[in-house]
């Protein structure tokens, strides 16, 4: 007979007040640190700005973690959802209400502009009084408690659902968001597509959007009703019906369908950029650089578990590279077409990840970090001093950095560039594949996993090292080399820290010692804010909060190496191995008696 769990009363119910309060004091920060207000000025939902959708999904947050089902627990059952999930989310919703309520009638009383400074009178007391919809301060602080009930009370009756259609409401919810967020692109697509290739798509995007560029209410029927659709037909694991009829085809009908499908892709791939236009084509070359710089720390720091926090350094030795050999207002002044300058882009690259690497050989974890830190911003420094200026050009830097030529074409469009950082980066994830299944990437992960241990087992230290270093050196340096040629300038400002730290949390966030997930990666944190420059100001903190939330709640990224999510979850998996030889090795034979003076093992 199993055991049904249930929470006391009052461990729920502290629960529910505690995750109440932690939302309103999410609606309380993004109200008072200007965000809600900087994001009302864009329209993103027919009739709701960006402001109000990002106040009101407070709620739903809260109401949904409240109202969450319990988890399942080896040997009990839990109870099953009930009226008390919509009711926990109602309660919280309640609770966040009353908090963001109460700052409201707080504002309107009292200036805090002296102590908050985006706490500005548009709030609350002036028009277009955003936190309250355009009410006085007490009826838009009644109504901002009854939204907030209302929607988290919503938010918890979805858990009442079945998975697949809890599943199903998110993924329409999700859809319309990201549409509501991405109008740009998709209205540039359906452009670019009926351009390009004759579709009548076009009038799609007049359907979908309005005049000021919000999803219409027709377009958030269409769009919701499709992200529904999609995830009820995406339960049935399509993936796994495709790859069972390919293991029915014989080995020369796959080798069709594999080149069939590689050349559907490259026709796409050559499309894309004339379909995307110019805005777009630029915002993924920002995006495929810092995936060149991204795949290579991702050896350094993945792979091989080498915290390098001065990164940047090589990136700023590869422009500088290219920008003395290519530009004739170098010291240089040879003014070399940019593929002869990529030999010495590596040679360079190469030296400069042989000279950080060797001075920490035996250092790790924190210091590592602190002494690569101050490599990175000596190089800086360097650049940016009097004593080499007549080599670099000092706070000048170096101009007129020669345009990268294919035959008598010179590329100087955005889509254009986008084909040569895209061979760039089909080279360093290929490298990347390669080192990874061959004997020096088994040497990196071994050293990750416990450096004494790889060297006593015969695993060659130095020679790890600064191997990991050299490639990650030279993957930056390339896109150090294309950054150079595609701005046309070289200063030293462009190579701070800032960069090596969002090239980290890019491969934490998407998945240390994997290529997809350092490219999942790069999308959301370098390509999503490109697009979404109401973001701009706030990048920094959303990158915290999503590293908190990460380490939190999904340390090994988005899309982990299986062996990496397996290091992290070790402790996990041995759990579940012992339990299940609990349950089918250690159980004693129906009948059987303990021996006498025996005592039961301990579990």
């Amino acid at each position: 007979m199993t055991t049904v769990v249930e929470a006391p009363a009052a461990a729920v119910g502290s629960r529910v007040v505690m995750i109440g309060l932690v939302g309103g004091a999410v609606a309380v920060f993004v109200s008072a640190n200007g965000m809600v207000e900087a994001f009302s000025e864009r329209e993103l939902l027919d009739g709701l700005t960006l402001g109000a959708v990002l106040l009101l999904s407070i709620p739903l947050l809260v109401g949904y973690v409240a109202g969450r089902r319990q988890p399942e627990l080896e040997g009990f059952a839990t109870r099953p959802p009930g009226w008390r999930n919509p009711a926990t989310g109602l309660l919280a919703g309640f609770i966040s209400g009353v908090t963001i309520g109460a700052f409201v009638l707080l504002i309107a009383t009292v200036d805090l502009r002296g102590v908050l400074l985006n706490v500005t009178p548009e709030l609350v007391r002036d028009d277009p009084r955003i936190l309250t919809f355009g009410l006085e301060p007490g009826a838009g602080a009644g109504l901002l408690v009854g939204l907030f009930a209302v929607l988290g009370g919503l938010a918890g009756a979805i858990q009442v659902l079945p998975d697949l259609w809890r599943r199903a409401v998110l993924a329409a919810v999700g859809w319309v968001l990201a549409f509501g967020l991405m109008q740009a692109v998709v209205s540039q697509v359906l452009r670019g597509l009926q351009q390009q290739l004759r579709i009548w798509t076009e009038p799609l995007a007049d359907f979908l959007y309005d005049t000021s560029g919000a999803l219409s209410i027709a377009g958030i029927t269409v769009v919701a009703v499709l992200g529904f659709c999609l995830q009820l037909l995406g339960s049935r694991k399509p993936r796994a019906l495709v790859n069972a009829r390919l293991e029915r085809l014989t080995d020369r009908s796959r080798r069709i369908v594999r080149v069939a499908v590689l050349a559907a892709a490259l026709l796409l791939l050559g499309l894309l950029p004339q379909v995307l236009g110019s805005f777009l084509s630029e915002v993924l070359n920002i995006a495929g650089i810092f995936l060149l710089m991204a795949l290579g720390l991702n050896i350094v720091v993945g792979f091989a578990g080498l915290l390098d926090l001065g990164y940047v350094a090589f990136f700023a030795v590869g422009a500088y590279t290219t920008a003395l050999l290519t530009s004739p207002q170098s010291s240089l002044g040879v003014g070399w077409i940019f593929w002869l300058a990529v030999p010495f882009v590596v040679l360079a690259a190469a030296v400069a990840g042989l000279l950080v690497g060797t001075p920490v050989l035996r250092m790790r974890g924190d210091y590592l970090a602190i002494v690569t830190l101050g490599f990175g911003e000596i190089a800086r420094l360097l650049f940016l001093s009097d004593w080499l200026k007549p080599t670099f050009g000092g706070a000048q830097g170096i101009i007129q950095v020669g345009d990268i030529t294919v035959g008598p074409v010179g590329v100087r469009t955005p889509q254009a560039f986008f084909y040569v950082i895209f061979v760039f980066v089909l080279l360093a994830a290929y490298a990347t594949y390669a080192l990874q299944d061959s004997r020096i990437g088994r040497a990196w992960m071994a050293m990750r996993e416990d450096e004494s241990v790889a060297e006593a087992m015969g695993v060659d230290i130095v020679t790890a090292k600064l191997s990991a270093f050299i490639v990650g050196a030279v993957l930056a340096g390339f896109g150090g080399a294309l950054f150079a040629t595609k701005i046309g300038s070289v200063f030293p400002h462009s190579f701070n820290v800032i960069v090596s730290i969002t090239v980290l949390v890019v491969i934490i966030v998407g998945g240390m010692a994997s290529v997809p997930g350092v490219v999942l990666g790069t999308m959301v944190l370098v390509g999503l804010p490109e697009l979404l420059r109401e973001f701009e100001e706030y990048r920094f903190l959303i990158y915290g909060a999503l590293l908190i939330f990460m380490m939190l709640r999904r340390p090994e990224g988005f899309i982990p190496s299986k062996r990496r999510a397996e290091e992290l979850h070790e402790e996990e998996i041995a759990q579940d191995e012992w339990l299940k030889t609990q349950d089918t090795g250690s159980r004693p034979e129906p009948g059987s008696r303990p021996e006498p003076g025996s005592r039961p093992e301990p579990s």
